[in-house]
């Protein structure tokens, strides 16, 4: 989920999604937490698998099993935008993304 007024969220975490998405070769669904639809998927999201707090923060990503199931794999961070960008590119040098791109 993300904001279109966050740094850390626009255009940063939307291409570093779209990366992720082709990598995995799985489908980007972006929720915009300030539109009144997309914001009540995102919450429910966040409560149930995200790191939730009353004030969350965004970007929050999530990747879905064949059977519905979402896994928190992203959060974003107050401080420096740069410090966002260097978790992205940790989570892509991580094992964990090295696995599920080799479908390990």
């Amino acid at each position: 989920m993300l904001a279109d007024w966050c740094p850390h969220c626009v255009p940063l975490s939307v291409e570093k999604g779209e990366r992720l998405s082709r990598g995995l070769n799985v489908p980007l669904r972006l929720l915009n937490i300030d539109d009144p639809k997309q914001v009540m998927m995102a919450d429910q999201l966040v409560r149930n698998c995200g790191d939730d707090a009353e004030d969350y923060l965004i970007p929050q990503v999530f990747l879905e099993d064949y059977d519905g199931t979402a896994h928190h794999v992203f959060t974003g961070f107050s401080e420096a935008v740069k410090v966002t960008e260097e978790r992205w590119n940790d989570l892509f040098n991580s094992r964990f993304y090295k696995e599920e791109l080799h479908g390990k």
